[in-house]
């Protein structure tokens, strides 16, 4: 139970009202989802939350899926039941399936994990350098 009122779309007015249609247009959507209704309660935190959005997972040098791939394990990685549940879901209408999220899972497990490791050993980083090839003969 969110531990503020939701901001139904029968209540919303001016602002509010005017992001939750900017919403369920983009999205494709019937209903706003229950973040936004939680954040209504400051419509320009709204509105500034929703832009970031839009802006951030809009089509660029990464493309949706990808966003959605890394909003997965960011979400997994936070322990966000909610934000999980919503980009699985989007990754799920754009086609993935079961073996690429457990493989998803595996990769998020994995990092998290060595990162916890080189971190709490202190591990400095030092750039690979590639093998010099041995110089021809008689060169």
């Amino acid at each position: 139970m969110a531990l503020v009122h939701l901001v139904e779309e029968s209540e919303a007015t001016g602002l509010v009202r005017e992001v939750y249609d900017d919403i369920l247009a983009t999205r494709g959507l019937e209903r706003v989802p229950n973040y936004w209704k939680a954040l209504a309660h400051r419509p320009e935190y709204l509105a500034a939350t929703w832009a970031k959005l839009k802006e951030v997972m809009a089509e660029g040098a990464l493309d949706r899926r990808t966003k959605e791939i890394i909003a997965v394990a960011v979400s997994a990685t936070n322990a966000c039941r909610y934000c999980l549940q919503s980009h699985t879901d989007a990754l799920r209408s754009l086609g993935v399936g079961d073996a690429e999220l457990v493989e998803l899972m595996a990769v998020v497990d994995f990092f998290n994990g060595s990162n916890a490791v080189a971190s709490g050993l202190q591990v400095e980083y030092e750039p690979p350098v590639p093998r010099r090839e041995a110089p021809a003969a008689g060169g």
